[in-house]
Parts: structure tokens; sequence; C-alpha cells
């Protein structure tokens, strides 16, 4: 079983940048796909980047593309979320999660599994 903690969440300004990170301990961390999500105040779970277990395929919501990186190490059981130049949209809470979808890299928030508590990032204007 695998258990995710994510930190690195803060207040930045318009335009500036945070890295999130998720810890992830348990066994066959590197089996899983890994993705992820956040929640605004009053919003459903959204899904934001999700990269599979051997950093191959990755995937990104269209309004994080180009702004945000996730990538991962296997080896020391760490993904990460490059988040670049944020805007106040970008406010939520932060989570990870793996997926339960060994075959497709999905991007829907009931296809993970494992969240950690989140990590607030709040984007000032």
């Amino acid at each position: 079983q695998v258990q995710l903690v994510e930190s690195g969440g803060g207040l930045v300004q318009t335009g500036g940048s945070l890295r999130l990170s998720c810890a992830a301990s348990g066994r066959s961390f590197s089996d899983y796909n890994i993705g992820w999500f956040r929640q605004g105040p009053g919003k459903e779970r959204e899904f934001v980047a999700a990269m599979n277990w051997d950093a191959i395929k990755i995937l990104y919501a269209d309004n994080v593309k180009g702004r945000f990186t996730i990538s991962r190490d296997n080896t020391k059981n760490w993904v990460w979320l490059q988040m670049d130049s944020l805007t106040p949209e970008d406010t939520a809470i932060y989570y990870c999660g793996r997926s339960l979808n060994f075959a497709y890299l999905t991007t829907r928030a009931t296809d993970f599994a494992s969240w950690g508590q989140g990590t607030q990032v709040t984007v000032s204007s």
C-alpha cells in the first residue's frame, strides 16, 4: 500500500512560482501512475497533471499546460509539481494520488486513491 504526503504549498503573488512535493511510502511506488489534482473552495477536485509509472507519458490540464511541470524520482519515491506563472485561479488545495488504473493514464479523480492531506496554494493578485 502506497501512502502519499504533499508539501510545498504557500502564499505567492501572481506570476510567482512554487514547487510542490509528494513523498511516497510503501512498496511498489514505481509501479503506479501518479497524478496531481486540486480543489478550490466550493469546487470539485479537478485534474492538474499526471505521469505514468516510468515517466514516459505525461498529461496536463489545458489551463496549466506550459506553466506546470510534473516529475518523479522512483529511486527516492518522490513526485514534484513545478508551478510557474501562477494566477489567482490556481488557488486551491493540491493533492497527489496514485492511479488505480495500471493500463492507462487517466485524468479522472475517481481513478486515483491514497490521497494525502493536501497542501494549500494561495496566489494573491
